[in-house]
């Protein structure tokens, strides 16, 4: 018998000075059974960073053509396209052609920077792609902020970004690896 995901619940706040906004969220998340707490909460953090009303959870885990996170028009253009972890470089590529800006929050430390020096020949040619990497010490952190039933704020303001619940904070410092090119701003 097949192993079933795991389903949690977050009650998202999210306090972004930057795009001045301020919503609350009321989130379904299911893990699938090799998902990481560390990955779950990466997905967790990606849609608070790039909340939208149409920002929506996808198949990223499990369908190669779909992302972990994405934002369509009404027409159902891919207007955001947002993986985490190591994704293989054709599926980026892939991403990059199918939607007008792909993002990627890469973590787990030295295997970033392994993954990142093998692929940043064939990353630097496409211009609608930004990857960020996570400090590791800040997704293990996230993780440990993992439960069946949360209650999350998220406050972004100056480039720095809090995710806390009523014991805990995690202070998320990225770092941009590649930026989208200007004219895709």
């Amino acid at each position: 018998m097949a192993i079933k995901a795991t389903v949690f619940k977050a009650n998202l706040q999210i306090a972004d000075m930057e795009r001045h906004y301020y919503q609350e969220h009321a989130l379904t998340l299911s893990q699938h059974p090799s998902e990481t707490d560390e990955r779950m909460m990466v997905r967790l953090l990606a849609f608070a960073l790039h909340a939208h009303e149409y920002l929506e959870f996808g198949q990223g885990m499990t369908a190669d053509d779909e992302a972990d996170l994405w934002q369509k028009d009404l027409t159902g253009v891919i207007e955001l396209w947002i993986d985490v972890g190591l994704p293989d470089e054709k599926l980026i590529r892939k991403a990059c052609g199918r939607a007008n800006k792909v993002i990627v929050y890469c973590y787990g430390g030295r295997a970033v920077d392994m993954w990142f020096a093998q692929n940043s020949s064939q990353f630097e040619r496409l211009k609608n792609l930004t990857i960020i990497n996570l400090p590791q010490e800040s997704t293990r952190a996230m993780a440990a902020l993992a439960q069946k039933n949360m209650q999350l704020q998220c406050n972004i303001q100056e480039g720095q970004v809090w995710l806390m619940d009523d014991k805990t904070s995690v202070t998320i410092d990225a770092v941009v690896l590649k930026a989208m090119s200007d004219k895709y701003y």
